[in-house]
């Protein structure tokens, strides 16, 4: 499970842009975002730093990752 604190997410678009993001890195990734805290928790198994990547291309910064 990764929890990412990702800057700029304020609408449906971007949380479609986002989830997006992560699926074209895991098809199979369950996303699950909270707009109020900017806050994007994703189950995958695919390698957090390519997760993270994708994210910051579809243009949200990620300011902080945590793995657990």
């Amino acid at each position: 499970m990764y929890e990412l604190q990702v800057e700029g997410m304020s609408c449906n678009h971007c949380i479609n842009a986002v989830t997006q993001a992560v699926h074209d890195v895991d098809a199979a990734a369950k996303v699950n975002i909270v707009l109020a805290e900017q806050k994007v928790s994703i189950a995958s198994q695919a390698d957090i730093n390519r997760i993270k990547s994708a994210v910051e291309e579809a243009g949200y910064p990620v300011l902080r990752t945590t793995v657990s």
